[in-house]
């Protein structure tokens, strides 16, 4: 538009129901542009919120685990590590020794490479089995980053949404009571008492 004064740029912005927004004060002139600020203002909150909103947190989440583990908790508890590799989290490992499992630390670093190798096509070894005083520490890293892991899941998601939109009104447990066949009742049967003499 070129340099208009003050007040034929007012009577402008009234005439197309716009505002008059002040982009650069410190120039010589002043650059301002006719716009519809609210409409502005709202479209940027909205870029913020889905920049937010793709943003992922590095998250260390931490599994504590005996030297004497039963086998039964240790699927249990690399279950989780695993669930934790997979959103994309680090994880970190302590064994907790107590009394003379102290004087065996070589039971607590066995445990640590076993769960290593368990997961290892899910996560990597970022700092190696160290001794902390009664604990002994592991960290470990996911392959995937956050993001991927989020993307992945949202894809999920939606997927199951799209699944669920195909076939209306049925869940899962409607799917498993077609399968189910109905059994008749026997028929009842009348038994007459027998008459008193």
């Amino acid at each position: 538009m070129g340099i208009v004064p003050l007040a034929k740029a007012l009577e402008l912005a009234q005439e197309y129901d716009l505002d008059l927004v002040e982009v650069a004060a410190n120039a010589r002139p002043p650059v301002c542009k006719l716009m519809d600020y609210g409409k502005f203002k709202y479209e940027s909150a909205m870029k913020a919120r889905e920049a937010r909103k793709n943003q992922a947190h590095t998250v260390i989440k931490e599994m504590k685990l005996r030297p004497k583990i039963d086998p039964h908790d240790y699927d249990t508890k690399k279950g989780h590590v695993v669930r934790f590799l997979k959103q994309g989290d680090k994880v970190k490992i302590t064994i907790m020794f107590r009394g003379r499992e102290q004087s065996r630390p070589e039971l607590g670093y066995r445990l640590l490479q076993r769960l290593a190798e368990d997961v290892q096509d899910l996560g990597f070894v970022e700092s190696n089995p160290k001794q902390d005083g009664r604990n002994m520490i592991m960290v470990l890293g996911p392959h995937k980053k956050k993001t991927e892991a989020m993307a992945e899941a949202r894809q999920a998601q939606e997927a199951r949404k799209a699944e669920a939109k195909a076939n209306p009104g049925k869940s899962q447990n409607a799917a498993e009571s077609d399968h189910v066949e109905e059994v008749e009742a026997p028929a009842e049967t009348s038994v007459e008492a027998p008459a008193e003499a």
